[in-house]
């Protein structure tokens, strides 16, 4: 069973809805409904506040952390149709980057493969998707697929970098074109592909199974095997693991089955095999691919540790 080791009292003053550790796991970045993020940093079972952020005018759904070779980067996104980048200067934050070309809340956001560049992707209600690039002249580019979801779009995610094949298109980096994975309150899941030429996103694939809305999306990390693996899950209290082979275009859903609440977030392990799901009854589970092929449920964190 898991046990608690330590806990953080925020000091948010609502509800917090995401909490990030960063790469080296000695920040911990949290976001709530008091319209602020707080970044603490973490000692064993001590942690100190360093910064208190407070420039969204709305509730605060995500906070991501760039990966360190980018330096001190944090990504948080708000109702108030805002995605706002901090950067740590000496032992100050402060936002770098005002994103603000979005119609309705921003409801997700995920950094692509530092092999990619430092690339934001950002989900909205408005159905659209944005990527923010850094580029050379130190600037952020925003390109946008329009209508990438109808209703609205909840959650997005990246494809790990690999090396290109000889089958697919090639950045000038060598690896495989960036691929995002969405999900929508259309009740879809769908696959983008970006254009090594144009830059332009193309849908690639569009996953149906789900009966309601699809509340987030993950792609597990690549641990060397030629397949590839996504994870969703919906307020129809399913949770679908996709399985691509790597020879075609085809996923193969394999249900996990009917949960007792909505599932809100599924989250991969950094190994890729073992996938976090929680929800609506304030559980978290913890499931593992067996030999046979069928997933387990290796633990239920809402049961008390027996010793």
């Amino acid at each position: 069973m898991v046990s608690v080791m330590s806990n953080v009292d925020t000091g948010h003053e609502d509800m917090v809805h995401d909490a990030q550790m960063d790469y080296y796991g000695t920040r911990l970045a949290t976001c709530s409904s008091d319209r602020s993020v707080k970044i603490f940093e973490i000692k064993g079972s001590e942690q100190s506040l360093i910064a208190h952020l407070r420039e969204h005018e709305g509730p605060v759904w995500q906070v991501a952390w760039a990966h360190p070779k980018y330096g001190n980067l944090l990504a948080s996104c708000s109702y108030d149709r805002k995605v706002l980048i901090w950067q740590e200067d000496g032992h100050t934050w402060r936002k770098i980057h005002d994103y603000s070309n979005h119609t309705s809340s921003v409801n997700s956001i995920c950094w692509a493969p530092h092999e990619y560049g430092l690339i934001l992707a950002c989900a909205s209600s408005d159905g659209s998707v944005s990527t923010l690039t850094y580029t050379s002249a130190h600037t952020w580019e925003a390109k946008k697929i329009n209508n990438a979801h109808n209703f609205g779009c909840n959650a997005v995610s990246w494809a790990p970098a690999s090396a290109a094949s000889s089958s697919d298109g090639a950045n000038p980096s060598g690896l495989s074109n960036p691929r995002i994975v969405t999900g929508g309150c259309d009740n879809c899941v769908k696959i983008w592909r970006q254009d090594s030429q144009t830059g332009e996103w193309s849908e690639e694939a569009k996953l149906e199974r789900h009966l309601d809305w699809v509340r987030d999306v993950a792609w597990a990390p690549s641990i060397g095997l030629p397949r590839s693996m996504i994870a969703s899950c919906s307020q129809d209290r399913h949770v679908t693991i996709w399985v691509n082979e790597g020879s075609t275009n085809q996923w193969h859903p394999k249900d996990l089955g009917r949960f007792d609440d909505v599932i809100w977030h599924v989250s991969w392990s950094i190994t890729g095999d073992i996938l976090a799901i929680s929800g609506g009854d304030n559980k978290v589970t913890l499931w593992k691919e067996a030999l046979d092929g069928k997933w387990i449920c290796l633990n239920d964190t809402s049961k008390p540790q027996v010793s």
